[in-house]
């Protein structure tokens, strides 16, 4: 592609950026708003299959509708000559996966902390009915301040329309869920398992799975366990590795039931506290059976080893006695702890995304009181529902301990500022730091009386108190359309009036007398046929009463001079012949007579005296 391409008129290549297996990805620069985008283009074998298209085209405008600090934004999208492109959000950063092959397994707490981002985006999507499908670490992007950017809502959908291509949509096996790979009904509980591999991937350095072949990898997901990721990493926290594994179960139904109860507990274990997956966790046995691996299939690239059972051997009487006397000496020290530590206390309940009165009524039962009752907006939690906790949930305090409780006050509403009139980079600027965002694509509208480049109309309108992110959708004047005059000449008056009205102008009608043209015809309009006129201007049309008539005067006994004069007068013409006559010069006779209606022009034929 050649750099200087511009896509729908608007958005001008600078670089290529990066290449997959549905698109190449391009740093742009929007002309009309001044802004760098990245604008993601399919390849021509895509955009040649109809379903894909179809299906590209309504995940593109349902993503669009998105908005999450955590999701990347999409502008626009539409096509150009033989391919489609999707223009978004230009995110600067790094995705995960170079960020782990550069700088190796991260942090257990700030995996965490990426993975609890990626799920409050992944809760948005979910919310609108949008599974994503494709959640891998190339689409999760780190920003310099540790912002999580997810990309590709808005292709995820159409690119995986199969199972069984190599290399190209099928190219990210490795986070496939058993569910996906088998091309069962997906679910919001797929992402969530895609999640947990991401997250596997980046506390360990390697995948839960692998293989010669993408179809070798998804049925690994399908049939086989993953190894533990403390067996690989041991500093991987057991809280952590609980969520991961919790997250890739087989059965979505064993999974979490939702991106937010999963995203709690990675916050859990960010803060350190044990997450409601490690407290339901299955133990994890000593031994264990490999799972059989296919005839001709190599064997699970650093699988779990298969642990043998020791040779049992003699045990001396003594050591039984030991053994008996350390569990008396272990069962008084446990007996003494409990005394001295545990008794009184109790462990706080959970009490996030209650209400107040469920959480007074769950900390009653335990003991507890409500302490501090403060209230935050929030973007997430619903109005009157809780959003954090002091202290954590699972911490053990004395009975009577108040629990001070955060409710949310719902999402903060901002007035619509007032755009009409300005230009639309303007408005823009104006909504955006409304804290609102800008509905796309932009409405654009022809208009007489606004400017082009000039906001006619916003909804909401100017005033109205909307919460904080919503859209607003504005109409931008497209100035004044021009169109060409179409010519009615020589039609009837009914006839031109229809053209012209539906052409979109007004009809102004004048009658004329015309010697050439028959009544009721037009003889001619102003403009001129061609010209072009603003759309709503007014044509005249001339419209002829056909020739003007006269009423021939009598101009008997007149001079034969002063008859010429009278008749030319009225526009007729004079024919003359001559008798002898005493009456020498003078009309003696007419035709027609007077009193005649003949058209303007006709000839009046006179008789006039002269001298022997």
């Amino acid at each position: 592609m050649v750099d200087d391409r511009v896509f729908g008129r608007r958005y001008r290549v600078i670089e290529r950026i990066g290449s997959g297996g549905m698109a190449e990805v391009y740093k742009a620069v929007d002309e009309v708003l001044g802004r760098t985008v990245a604008v993601k283009v399919l390849h021509p074998q895509y955009a040649q299959e109809p379903n894909f298209v179809a299906r590209f085209r309504q995940e593109a405008q349902a993503a669009a509708n998105l908005s999450h600090p955590s999701i990347v934004n999409i502008y626009d999208w539409g096509r150009d000559d033989d391919t489609y492109y999707i223009v978004m959000e230009y995110v600067r950063g790094t995705d995960l996966k170079t960020l782990v092959e550069q700088e190796g397994p991260l942090d257990p707490r700030t995996a965490a902390q990426y993975g609890a981002q990626v799920c409050a985006a992944l809760s948005v999507a979910h919310g609108y009915g949008i599974i994503h499908r494709d959640i891998k670490p190339h689409n999760i992007v780190i920003t310099p301040d540790g912002t999580v950017k997810v990309m590709d809502f808005g292709i995820a959908r159409a690119g995986n329309t199969t199972m069984t291509q190599t290399g190209s949509v099928l190219g990210t096996a490795q986070y496939v869920s058993p569910e996906q790979a088998q091309g069962r009904t997906l679910t919001p509980a797929t992402d969530l398992y895609s999640l947990g591999v991401t997250l596997y991937e980046a506390v360990t350095g390697r995948l839960p799975f692998d293989g010669d072949t993408p179809v070798a990898i998804a049925l690994k997901h399908v049939n086989e366990e993953p190894v533990p990721p403390r067996r690989i990493r041991p500093s991987v926290p057991p809280a952590l590795e609980a969520v991961i594994l919790k997250a890739m179960r087989k059965n979505p139904a064993d999974r979490y039931e939702s991106a937010a109860e999963m995203r709690e507990d990675l916050l859990r274990v960010a803060r350190g506290e044990q997450p409601a997956a490690e407290r339901s966790a299955p133990a994890i046995a000593e031994t264990s059976v490999m799972p059989s691996v296919a005839a001709g299939e190599p064997p699970l690239p650093g699988g779990r080893p298969q642990i043998h059972p020791v040779p049992q051997r003699r045990t001396s009487p003594w050591v039984w006695v030991a053994v008996a006397a350390l569990v008396v000496v272990l069962g008084v020290a446990g007996a003494w702890a409990l005394g001295a530590f545990g008794g009184g206390t109790v462990a706080v309940p959970s009490v996030v995304g209650m209400t107040e009165e469920e959480a007074s009524a769950t900390v009653a039962a335990a003991g507890l009181t409500i302490g501090q009752v403060t209230t935050e907006n929030s973007e997430e939690y619903e109005l009157g529902t809780i959003m954090r906790q002091e202290p954590p949930a699972g911490t053990r305090v004395k009975k009577g301990t108040a629990i001070d409780i955060v409710v949310s006050a719902g999402v903060a509403m901002v007035e619509v500022p007032n755009v009409v009139g300005m230009t639309e980079a303007d408005a823009i600027a104006a909504i955006e730091g409304a804290q609102l965002e800008v509905a796309l694509p932009i409405g654009r509208e022809y208009s007489k009386d606004v400017p082009e480049g000039q906001v006619i109309s916003s909804e909401p309108t100017a005033g109205a108190q909307v919460p904080k992110g919503s859209k607003v959708a504005i109409v931008v004047s497209k100035g004044t359309q021009l169109v060409k005059v179409p010519d009615v000449t020589g039609k009837t008056k009914a006839d031109a009036q229809t053209i012209l009205e539906q052409a979109g102008f007004k009809v102004k009608v004048v009658e004329a007398y015309s010697d050439a043209v028959a009544k009721g015809m037009v003889v001619s309009q102003d403009p001129s046929p061609g010209v072009s006129l603003d759309a709503g201007g007014t044509v005249t049309i001339t419209v002829s009463k056909g020739p003007e008539q006269v009423t021939v005067p009598d101009v008997t006994d007149m001079t034969e001079e002063d008859a010429i004069a009278t008749l030319e007068a009225l526009g007729l013409l004079v024919d003359a012949e001559y008798v002898v006559s005493p009456d020498v010069g003078i009309v003696l006779n007419q035709d027609p007579l007077p009193g005649t209606k003949v058209n303007k022009g006709s000839t009046v034929r006179l008789t006039v005296g002269r001298a022997p």
